[in-house]
Formats: C-alpha cells, structure tokens, sequence
C-alpha cells in the first residue's frame, strides 16, 4: 500500500526489505486490508463531498480499490492512483495511474478536490513535511483525508499470543523499514499546521473475528514480516506460530490496530474585489 520510500534505521525500504509486490500473495494480503477497511474510507469520503466534478489523487494506491469505488461508487470525475510499484494498478475510462515516489521533489502536481493516503506516510520519515506536501496538492476547497494505522496493543493490555506478536511486529517493522505508527495520532495536529481549516479526525477498529477479512491480514502480514520480527528477540518462530493460531481461535480476544483517519480543508480562493 506504500507510495514511496523511507529511511529506517536498518536502511529497508517498504516492498523491498518487506511486503515485496514480486512476492506470490503481497497483492492478496492487500486486499484482505481492503476488504476490513474501504467500506469506512469510502463512507467518510463520500460524507466529506466526494461526487461528480471532483478530480482526486488516491496515494499509495495499492490494489486500486478506493480508486475504482471513487469512480463506480462516487462518480467523481476522474482519479489519478500513485504508487512506487504499480503492478497491481490498471488504467480505464477515468483512472489513470502514475508510478512515483512521493518523498521525490516535484513528483506530483497539484489541483485536486481530494487527496487521499492510506497506510502510507507511517512508513516514511518526517511525516510533516510530507503532509505538507500534500497539502499544496490539495485545489483551493479541496480536501486532504490521511489514514494510517494506530497500535492498541498498550503496556496495560493484556498478555496474548496476538499482543506478543503485534508488539513484536511493530518493533520489527520500525527497525527494518522505519515504520513509526507513534506519530499518527498527531495527523490532526499537523493538518492544521499546513493551514487547513476544519480539521477532524476519526478512529475505526475492525473486529477480531477467526476468517475474516482483517484477522487473514494480520496473519498474512505477520508471515511476511517474521523475519523482521525475529529480529527483535521478543518473539520466536513458535511465539509467531501462536499468534497465527490465535486469530482463528474462538479464544481470540482483542483490539485489532485501528485506523485513524484525519482531514483539512484547503480555504476557497478569495473573488477579487
């Protein structure tokens, strides 16, 4: 789902050192992230306005699902889909797509009524001057929406084989590719330190239950991420093993990580006197 490039203190890259698109099954484990989450992205985009004459920029677009629902669902006008891998990405009638890494100077242009990125900019280095960035793509009226994951596995939760293993994931993850969801819950903050106005912030948790959408996810996520995760010494191929059993089990009884989703709006043009 990453767009880009990041800096990790072992010099990974999201889709190189993990998640690698080339991998048999990295597009399935996609969208089994999009299958627990699109339908809540796609409400608040649709609450926020998204509809037809909108031209929208859909960042770290993945598999292309929001994309395509912008267009089948939304009937915006037309949805440019970015991401620095872009197999999984077909252009039609109103879709097109760009291959680029946004942490590149002047990768992308602006003028848009929306942009969106999700599960993007945790994965990347300096989240303010991206979401910066961002901003100056978003048309005057327009909208900047960011969703990025937010960890529920706190030092007062419980001890599970899934707690164990997300802490693990989390830690393995930021030492391999800089993956730092600490910063997310300051997405509002930021937003309107770009000068967006009205801005808000939401937080959706998908419910743990064994086959669906979001437990095949972190099943799938945490098999392609073990090694990163061994690394960390808090788990080992048994403790991951657990885990995995442990989200198909009627046993299983947690928080998933969230999905904090935050937006400003760009002020409209004033009309010359």
């Amino acid at each position: 789902m990453c767009a880009a490039r990041g800096d990790a203190p072992g010099g990974g890259r999201y889709g190189e050192a993990v998640f690698r698109p080339e991998q048999a099954g990295e597009g399935e484990r996609i969208d089994f992230g999009a299958l627990a989450y699109d339908d809540i992205t796609m409400a608040r985009l649709r609450a926020l306005g998204a509809g037809p004459g909108w031209r929208c920029l859909d960042v770290g677009a993945g598999t292309g699902t929001v994309s395509r629902r912008l267009l089948d669902e939304a009937g915006v006008e037309s949805v440019l889909a970015v991401d620095r891998d872009v197999r999984f990405l077909a252009e039609r009638p109103g879709l097109d797509v760009l291959q680029a890494d946004i942490t590149a100077p002047d990768s992308l242009h602006g003028g848009f009524q929306l942009v969106h990125a999700r599960f993007v900019l945790m994965h990347l280095p300096e989240p303010e001057s991206l979401i910066a960035a961002l901003a100056e793509l978003v048309a005057p009226g327009g909208v900047l929406v960011l969703s990025d994951a937010v960890d529920l596995t706190s030092d007062r939760t419980p001890v599970t084989p899934y707690t164990t293993v997300m802490r693990a994931m989390w830690e393995g993850l930021r030492a391999t590719i800089g993956t730092d969801v600490s910063r997310v819950p300051s997405y509002p903050h930021l937003l309107r330190g770009t000068g967006l106005e009205f801005v808000a912030a939401e937080i959706h948790v998908p419910p743990l239950v064994p086959g669906s959408p979001i437990s095949r996810f972190w099943a799938d996520t945490w098999e392609r991420s073990r090694a990163a995760m061994l690394a960390t010494g808090l788990v080992d191929d048994a403790a991951v093993d657990a885990g995995v059993r442990y989200l198909d089990s009627d046993e299983c009884a947690a928080l998933s990580g969230g999905m904090l989703t935050a937006w400003g709006w760009k002020a409209e043009e004033e009309s010359p006197s």
